[in-house]
């Protein structure tokens, strides 16, 4: 008798842990409702996470203004490697709502596979399809459509965060 009343406290663990599982996957959707994401945002997080770029084949950029030099990790992602076709690159960076950074790049990026949109925290270097403009968030901001990660500053965010005008030379560092 003793076993068999086991038994069932033995498999109730297991099926705990797999409630759990069912029900944080369904909760995710509603996360992203109630945040006023889209359905997929939540899914799409992770294309534009610095947990996205991949160990040795990720690509460091130089972010040159004046003197002062600014380091960035592009995303492993389609946006990002047409982007890096692009180097070296000269832009004329200019303010934006006081949040962003913003200069037209010589085209329009690659959409293919990328998100709806993102929303982009300090220091994200981000590709706004529509205007096909590069952008370089000083602040966070909610979610955004057609907004597109392509990387992340690593240090020398307050270079890129003085006020525009100012001229801006990005270039690939050479491993």
């Amino acid at each position: 008798m003793m076993s068999g009343m086991q038994a069932p406290i033995a498999t109730s663990m297991p099926m705990r842990r797999s409630r759990r599982a069912t029900l944080a996957l369904l909760a995710a959707p509603l996360l992203g409702l109630a945040t006023g994401a889209p359905d997929n945002a939540l899914a799409q997080a992770p294309a534009g996470s610095p947990a996205a770029v991949q160990g040795d084949s990720s690509v460091k950029i130089r972010l040159t203004v004046g003197e002062e030099i600014a380091i960035a990790t592009l995303y492993d992602n389609p946006t990002a490697r047409d982007f890096a076709t692009l180097l070296p690159l000269s832009l004329r960076m200019t303010d934006y709502a006081g949040i962003e950074r913003v200069s037209d790049l010589p085209r329009k990026l690659s959409t293919q596979g990328a998100p709806d949109g993102m929303a982009p925290v300090a220091g994200e270097l981000t590709h706004y399809s529509p205007w096909g403009n590069l952008a370089i968030f000083i602040e966070g901001r909610s979610w955004s459509r057609s907004l597109l990660p392509l990387g992340k500053v690593d240090e020398g965010l307050a270079i890129l965060a003085r006020p525009g005008p100012y001229e801006l030379r990005i270039e690939r560092i050479e491993p």
